[in-house]
């Protein structure tokens, strides 16, 4: 029986998809194998990819090993590198969007202004002045989308050029300038060997150092590119030895494992001993946190880069930006040509600014201002129908989005099976499940690294991770089957016999 045969013809929903990043296009390639054929994809630029497509400075790549951050129905033997570029990750998603024809149905340059819920239905509205009526909203927003820029002193007076990481302006020529970089994490780690380079003088300003484990970015040959495409299964045994790493290794090390944790803690340590010979400069670049409390950079060009002869590592902390550059607190000026800000995203925003209202007109904001939370990542009280994807307590240690979002998928797609039989009209989470969830999670984390006393994007305004504290196979464990009675669901009598004679 094929997946479209499972589904009623009778139910067909309205799905609006928001977002055309890795999990919007995902999204839409699933909900169409699984016969919904009423689906709207919106997204706000004017191509797809999401984070691959904004992000395009120097040095960019992921730190998942690529042959494992692919959709699990579209391998790619062709990766260039262990670690994929940037540019190289957006052409793959370009690929996958045409082969499985969905960038033909996106509507680029269509932002989501308003998003309202109200008796089974969704009314979104765009940019470009068009409305949607949905069934089913699902929010494909990203969680690493908005900049954060840093509120100090002074920053508007800079006479000289400034961008964010993600902002990438490319028409500014780094050679022999004086240029300076705030913010030294896994961004910061990338881009800052490739500034290196090209600056005459280049001054990083670090608050706080980085746990750096040295794995090489291994270019691989077209001999052995040649080989997976004619041997699937060897493409196959490749990823699988990637999962069973990051499974038993990695995500096990921050999530409370005491030998993985042992393991990563001696090979970071290790790394910083024998790759700084300088003392001073190695005791500015030791971390007063475990290794895992904030995200492990995969990395083997950093600490060559800080030794470079014409770059400078300021720790002394900024008072103010000037207009010829920073000062810090010893009083010296740095003065610089160029200005780069790598100091991260606003990982809370999740689908806002957007104006989004579920029932009674309750805004996002008010529902969440004393503090974001959801059930099982997905779901929010109060906002019936409608999904988060990657929403809090989805990220799992250093593992691959796609693999979560491909969980996640599943579980949506059983949800919304249910409805097509008629089960509901409405669902959303009961407030004891949340409750419940976020209760299980919290127990969680005080045996993993995340509460070790760093400060980092992990953490929400009540110093909590938004991670998800245990396995990854526990999670796909528990995402398996809805378990509907956490679920408030609702009937409307009118709803089967419109959806039947449509």
């Amino acid at each position: 029986m094929t997946a479209a045969e499972n589904f009623p013809p009778q139910r067909n929903p309205k799905v609006v998809v928001i977002g055309a990043g890795m999990t919007g296009v995902l999204m839409t390639i699933k909900l169409r194998e699984a016969g919904i054929t009423d689906v709207t994809i919106l997204e706000k630029k004017d191509r797809l990819g999401g984070t691959w497509r904004e992000n395009t400075y120097p040095g960019l790549a992921c730190d998942i090993p690529a042959h494992m951050y692919t959709y699990s129905f579209e391998p790619n033997p062709n990766w260039s590198h262990r670690f994929a570029h940037g540019p190289e990750i957006q052409k793959y998603f370009e690929h996958v969007g045409r082969k499985y024809g969905v960038t033909d149905r996106i509507s680029f340059n269509e932002a989501v202004t308003s998003s309202t819920y109200n008796d089974g239905k969704w009314t979104v509205t765009t940019s470009k002045g068009n409305t949607y009526i949905a069934d089913f909203v699902i929010n494909s927003t990203g969680i690493l989308h908005h900049p954060a820029k840093p509120n100090i002193k002074g920053i508007e007076s800079f006479e000289g050029k400034m961008f964010h990481t993600a902002e990438w302006d490319h028409s500014v020529s780094l050679k022999g300038k004086r240029v300076g970089i705030i913010g030294t994490g896994s961004t910061a780690a990338q881009a800052i060997p490739e500034v290196a380079k090209e600056a005459g003088h280049f001054s990083i300003f670090q608050r706080t150092a980085q746990w750096i484990l040295p794995l090489g970015n291994k270019e691989f040959s077209e001999e052995f590119k040649q080989k997976l495409r004619d041997n699937p299964n060897r493409l196959r045994r490749l990823r699988s030895a990637y999962v069973w790493g990051l499974q038993h290794l990695m995500t096990k090390a921050v999530t409370g494992h005491q030998p993985q944790r042992a393991l990563f803690s001696a090979a970071c340590k290790l790394n910083l001993r024998f790759s700084i010979k300088d003392k001073v400069l190695r005791k500015k670049l030791t971390p007063d946190y475990a290794v895992g409390c904030k995200r492990i950079i995969i990395n083997k060009t950093f600490y060559d880069a800080v030794q470079r002869d014409n770059v400078e590592l300021v720790t002394d902390g900024i008072t103010e930006i000037t207009p010829k550059g920073i000062r810090t607190a010893d009083g010296k000026e740095h003065e610089l040509d160029v200005l780069i800000l790598s100091t991260g995203f606003k990982p809370f925003n999740f689908m806002r600014p957007m104006d989004m209202r579920g029932k009674d007109g309750l805004h996002i904001d008010d529902a969440w201002s004393r503090k974001i939370q959801t059930y099982r990542s997905l779901f929010i009280p109060e906002f019936p129908n409608s999904f988060l994807m990657l929403g809090p307590n989805t990220p799992i240690g250093n593992y691959s989005v796609i693999a979560m979002s491909e969980v996640q998928c599943g579980y949506i797609l059983k949800v919304i099976k249910r409805w097509q039989r008629g089960e509901f009209d409405a669902i959303e989470p009961k407030p004891e499940a949340v409750k419940a969830f976020n209760e299980y999670v919290k127990a969680g984390m005080a045996n993993t690294v995340w509460v070790g006393g760093c400060k980092s994007w992990y953490l929400d305004d009540d110093g909590d991770p938004i991670l998800w504290p245990y396995t990854w196979k526990q999670w796909e464990k528990e995402m398996e089957e809805p378990e509907m009675g956490d679920f408030i669901t609702e009937k409307f009598p009118t709803k089967i016999a419109e959806a039947t004679a449509a």
